[in-house]
C-alpha cells in the first residue's frame, strides 16, 4: 500500500557502517519501497559493501564512499552530487559527523537522522536513538520513517540472492547440513574455537560447513583440524555474501556470533542460533528469523558487556563469558 500522507519521488537512504549494519538498514529500504513503490531509492553505503545489492530489485542507485583512498576529498564530491539530485527525501541510519553532512547539505524537503548526530541542529527531523533497553535495532532503524510513513508495521531486512547464487551452492545440498560462521571482527564476540569444535564433534548425521570472508580462512581451518567430525568443508572465502546467504537459507541450522552472519541469516529468514559472548541481546541485535535462538552464558559476570561492540581480547584474560556457555544449549535449537 503506497502512503497516502506524501508523494516523494527521490529518497536517498546513507548507511556507511559495515556488513551487518548495512544488512539491518535493508529493512528500511523494504518499509519506504513499500510505501512509495514508484519513488527512486538510491543507497549511499561504503565501498566493499556492494555486493550486497547485485541485482537488487528496487534500489535505483548506488552511491560508493571509498573510505580508504583519499576519504574525505571523496565525502566532498558525494556532497556535491547529493545537492544536485534534488532528493526530497534523505534518511541517514548513522549518528557520525560525516554522515551528518551528507544530509545537511542536501537540501531535501525531509533530512531525517538521529538526534544525536552532530550535524542534527540541520535536520528537519530528529529521531531519538537509545541502546541497551532491549529495543531491536530494526525498530530503532524503521523509526526514521515516521515522518514520512505513519505505518508502524514491523518488517524484517532482507537480500535477494540471484539465479547464479543458487547455482553456485547447488552442489553442497545434497544432503542435511548445518553452517557455522565462527568468527567476528571482534575477538570477545566469537565463540571460542574449542568450543565451537566441541560443537561440531557432537553434531551427528549432518554435514558440517564453515563459512566466513577470505581473512576468516585459516581460523576456520583451525577449527576443522581440530575437530574429528567426518564431513565438513571450509567454506571461508569461497562464497560471496549473496552465496553465503543463500547457503544458509537451506541448513537445518545456522550458527553464528553477534556478528554480521547472524544478520545474513535473517534477511532470508534462515534458521539461526546466535551466540553472545561479551555482547548481550539488550543492545538490539538478535535474530529476527521465524526460527531463531539466542545462546549465552548463564553465569552473572561482572565484566559483561565489556563494550557494544565487544574487545580485541579478553580485558581478564578469562573469555569467561563464551568459555562458561553450555554446548547443550547450542544442540537444543538444532534437535529441537
Amino acid at each position: 500500500m503506497q502512503s497516502t500522507e506524501l508523494q516523494l519521488n527521490k529518497i536517498l537512504v546513507i548507511q556507511t557502517a559495515f556488513i551487518g549494519d548495512v544488512i539491518l538498514a535493508t529493512a528500511l529500504l523494504e518499509k519506504v519501497h513499500h510505501h512509495f513503490p514508484k519513488a527512486q531509492i538510491d543507497f549511499l553505503l561504503r565501498k566493499g559493501n556492494e555486493s550486497l545489492f547485485q541485482n537488487h530489485p528496487f534500489i535505483n542507485q548506488l552511491l560508493i564512499w571509498d573510505k580508504t583512498s583519499s576519504k574525505y576529498r571523496n565525502l566532498y564530491k558525494l556532497t556535491a552530487q547529493i545537492r544536485r539530485s534534488h532528493y526530497d527525501a534523505v534518511i541517514n541510519l548513522q549518528r557520525f559527523f560525516s554522515s551528518g553532512l551528507l544530509i545537511a547539505a542536501s537540501k531535501a524537503q525531509y533530512r531525517i537522522g538521529y538526534d544525536k548526530n552532530p550535524w542534527a541542529v540541520m535536520f528537519t527531523h530528529r529521531i531519538s536513538h537509545q541502546i541497551g533497553d532491549h529495543t531491536h535495532e530494526v525498530t530503532r532503524i524503521l523509526s526514521l520513517t515516521t515522518p514520512i510513513i505513519s505505518d508502524e508495521t514491523p518488517q524484517r531486512p532482507k537480500l535477494y540472492p540471484n539465479k547464479s547464487d543458487y547455482q553456485k551452492i547447488e552442489s553442497f545440498q545434497q544432503s542435511k547440513y548445518v553452517c557455522i560462521a565462527p568468527t567476528s571482527v571482534w575477538y570477545t564476540k566469537q565463540h571460542a574455537a574449542e568450543k565451537w569444535v566441541e560443537l561440531i564433534n557432537r553434531l551427528k548425521g549432518t554435514t558440517v560447513y564453515l563459512l566466513g570472508a577470505k581473512g576468516d580462512h585459516a581460523a576456520c581451518e583451525f577449527i576443522s583440524k581440530q575437530s574429528i567430525h567426518p564431513s565438513m568443508t571450509n567454506l571461508a572465502g569461497e562464497l560471496s555474501l549473496l552465496q553465503s546467504a543463500a547457503l544458509m537459507e537451506g541448513a537445518v541450522m545456522n550458527y553464528v556470533n553477534d556478528s554480521a552472519p547472524l544478520h545474513l541469516a535473517s534477511s532470508l529468514n534462515a534458521p539461526v542460533t546466535a551466540v553472545f559472548c561479551s555482547t548481550i541481546p539488550a543492545f538490539g541485535f538478535t535474530p529476527l528469523s521465524d526460527n531463531s535462538s539466542v545462546v549465552e552464558t548463564h553465569k552473572e559476570l561482572a565484566c559483561r558487556p565489556c563494550g557494544l561492540h565487544g574487545k580485541r581480547s579478553c580485558k581478564i584474560g578469562t573469555f569467561e563469558c563464551s568459555k562458561s556457555i553450555d554446548v547443550n544449549d547450542l544442540l537444543n535449537s538444532i534437535n529441537s
